[in-house]
């Protein structure tokens, strides 16, 4: 246990006012009462209440009254008090504290008085977190001996409040994006509140409307208050083709437009989504391991899931907990677990890893034990990303390396045997940067995502207003069957692609000029198992027979397809357009992107001024402007102001002027100022660099209207003459989601 439990007993007691149930994101004040125990506390003795360091809850502070977060202290006594706000300087999961000193002593049934978001003197009060959890705790640790050793106080004597959902304000659904002819499958809807949470505050029906027929399908939907999301079961299509639909309100509004689904009459594989990394409240997550799996089943409608959490927080009765529970929620053809953690050792020894194993009681190779106090088989620790290999070696085990708080360093240790692919994008941001250091090192690497959230919402993770700068990952594995044998099969060919969370439909492959020799391995491994071929799929290794191929690219987007970059290795050889020079129109597209270095502290907080002279502006849309608080402001006719948080990915601005004939942009940043004639934007991106990694404003013109969502490529590809050709696609849709393969 990370802190003393002498006599909890006698450590006092708490009570909150108000209590019960809240809106998340909404404005509250809560006076919490703390009431001595036993010993009351000492002359220098102190208390501190805790909140986890996930919750993105207005930061409390103490000096300015009329501020969000406004806090007061004070003693039934009288007792004169030292407080102070602090972060990260509490043992974790409890990274946000406010310590309370008594500078004269208490006595038993004395109190301590504290009000969050005390609005007496015009605070708004506290913005609770922006995601749900039934119950958030207040959580206090006493030192009544001022030792510095605190206790903390028993469960049931600890403050609680629930944090709900709130009304409905976005519809979505899902559908699968590849299906073969005459297969059923499902349809799920729901409605999420502003923040992203599934609402249970719908009370509508909706319509539904598709681009061809579907069997089975409904023509409307009641959705009744108390129930989160639906499933429509059984549906089927007998004819290939690309299928879409529509959400309707009963007045005709469009609610929501589904992802895309492809079906054919002769795949081998079938599309499943996946999200296999995230924490729950037993290690630096929110909410309990089994709500983190339900959710992921049945709110965000996920295929297949894994949990992850830090392997120096996970005890080995917690261990044998996730492995209890994804055995229990493995269920083959429907919901897929696999058991997992994340080795979090330091980058200077590699880094962040996340394994997964076929089968449940498997070991836990710990990066160290900084949190787990028991000390039973200490031969099983792996204090370097090589011993972790090394002990993974006669494993049936899957790694990936992972950027989180801490960075991996894939040139520090690899292993092709068991780590075939590296996470390209996460909630901490986009990292392509890790992809071309495998590269770089000539691994032969696939792309996978993934939230790591450590709100409760796998495969629908939100940042809120946290440190998190971007919606939470998926990966789209191709298989022939919804198992894990057949999962950690295609993960091991890389039979995969990875997208920022939308559920676009994704397929690449090569066609030979003369037979080749399809890999089921890295032939770097030695002798493996391979067979003849004429074509390949993503993922595939081959050894070509002539010295050309064709690569092959079929795209439907989930919302219109902005650029496609084709990439051979570390360069890209081709950007295409869905559009031309000749069809843009008079929208300017304005993008931050970047990171200022690898590790924690890369965010870059854009504060940004556009100004427009000699042209007005029509209207204005956000792009990855995921903190609802901190949208685009438009002043006047000219000129636009915003702020956002760049984490490796990008934010961007769209800005329909009445013309571009003329006139010019006058932007001011945070990281970058330049003038540029409205006439010089156009197809090509202008960009200004800014240092740090990646780190640039980009400004280029568009289409006043995209509908282009469907892209088929075909191109010749020369092969190298010596070592590997090695063939990527990065796709951008206009609404700022990615996917690679």
């Amino acid at each position: 246990m990370p802190h003393h439990q002498y006599r909890s007993d006698l450590m006092g007691f708490t009570e909150i006012d108000p209590s019960g149930c809240f809106e998340a994101g909404s404005w509250e004040c809560f006076t919490l009462t703390y009431t001595c125990g036993k010993f009351g506390i000492d002359d220098r003795g102190s208390i501190k209440v805790a909140f986890r360091s996930q919750t993105d809850q207005t930061m409390i502070q103490t000096k300015d009254p009329g501020a969000p977060g406004f806090t007061t202290v004070e003693t039934s006594t009288g007792t004169p008090l030292t407080v102070r706000c602090e972060h990260r300087r509490n043992i974790r999961p409890w990274g946000i504290s406010l310590y309370v000193r008594c500078d004269r002593y208490l006595s038993e049934g004395d109190q301590i008085v504290i009000r969050f978001g005390d609005q007496r003197q015009g605070s708004p009060g506290v913005r609770l977190q922006t995601f749900v959890e039934p119950t958030f705790e207040f959580r206090v640790f006493a030192d009544p001996f001022a030792s510095y050793d605190y206790i903390p106080l028993p469960d049931d004597a600890q403050a609680t409040i629930a944090i709900v959902s709130g009304p409905g304000a976005l519809w979505k659904a899902i559908l699968p994006t590849l299906r073969r002819a005459g297969e059923t499958f499902r349809l799920c809807l729901k409605c999420e509140d502003k923040w992203g949470n599934p609402s249970d505050q719908i009370d509508q029906t909706v319509h539904i409307k598709a681009n061809a027929p579907i069997s089975r399908l409904p023509e409307s939907m009641t959705f009744k208050r108390g129930e989160i999301g639906m499933m429509i079961k059984g549906l089927s299509i007998d004819d290939p083709g690309d299928y879409r639909l529509k959400i309707l309100a009963d007045d005709g509004n469009l609610l929501a437009e589904s992802n895309p689904l492809r079906i054919e009459v002769d795949t081998t594989y079938r599309h499943y989504w996946s999200d296999l990394h995230g924490q729950s409240e037993e290690t630096i997550g929110t909410n309990s391991a089994r709500e983190y799996f339900e959710f992921a089943r049945d709110r965000a409608f996920l295929d297949i899931c894994g949990h992850q959490g830090n392997d120096f927080q996970i005890t080995d009765d917690f261990w044998k907990h996730l492995n209890d529970l994804t055995a229990k929620f493995n269920d083959p053809g429907s919901f897929v677990t696999l058991p997992g953690y994340e080795w979090s050792g330091n980058t200077s020894l590699g880094g962040d890893h996340n394994v997964w194993y076929r089968e449940e009681g498997r070991p836990i190779f710990r990066s160290c034990r900084a949190l787990v106090y028991d000390t039973t088989d200490p031969e099983t620790d792996c204090h370097s990303a090589q011993d972790l290999l090394n002990a993974l070696q006669n494993e049936d085990a899957l790694v990936t390396a992972h950027i989180g708080g801490r960075y991996a360093d894939v040139k520090y240790a690899h292993d092709a045997k068991i780590e075939p692919s590296v996470e390209i994008h996460s909630a901490w941001g986009t990292f392509e940067w890790i992809v071309m250091d495998a590269l770089e090192a000539e691994y032969r690497v696939g792309i996978v995502a993934s939230s790591d959230g450590h709100d409760g919402r796998p495969g629908a993770k939100y940042p809120g207003v946290a440190e998190f700068g971007s919606y939470g990952g998926l990966t789209c594995p191709l298989l022939e069957e919804l198992d894990r044998d057949s999962l950690v099969e295609g993960f091991r060919r890389r039979h995969h692609y990875a997208t920022t969370g939308a559920r676009l439909f994704l397929k690449t492959s090569v066609d030979l000029t003369a037979p080749g020799i399809l890999y089921h391995r890295n032939p770097d491994l030695g002798d493996v198992p391979n067979e003849p071929c004429d074509s390949a799929i993503m993922g595939d290794i081959v050894k070509a027979g002539g010295g050309e191929v064709t690569f092959c690219l079929d795209v439907l987007g989930s919302a219109p397809i902005e650029r496609i970059e084709l990439r051979d290795g570390l360069d890209a050889y081709e950007t295409v357009r869905p559009y031309e020079e000749s069809d843009l129109g008079n929208r300017i597209r304005i993008v931050c992107e970047g990171a200022h270095y690898r590790g924690r502290g890369r965010n870059v907080l854009w504060d940004c001024l556009a100004e427009f002279e000699g042209a007005k502006i029509e209207r204005l849309a956000p792009i990855n402007f995921w903190n609802i608080e901190k949208l685009p402001k438009q002043i006047g006719d000219h000129k636009i102001e915003w702020k956002c948080v760049t984490t490796g990915g990008f934010s961007a601005i769209d800005v329909w002027l009445d013309q571009v004939e003329e006139g010019i942009l006058h932007l001011h940043s945070s990281e970058v100022n330049c003038e540029i004639n409205l006439p010089d934007i156009g197809l090509e991106d202008l960009r200004f660099d800014c240092g740090g990694l990646f780190k640039a404003v980009r400004v280029f013109r568009l289409p006043t209207k995209n509908s282009m969502r469907a892209l088929k490529l075909r191109r010749t590809i020369k092969l190298e003459g010596d070592g590997d050709t090695r063939l990527y696609a990065c796709i951008t849709q206009e609404d700022g989601h990615q996917a690679w393969s």
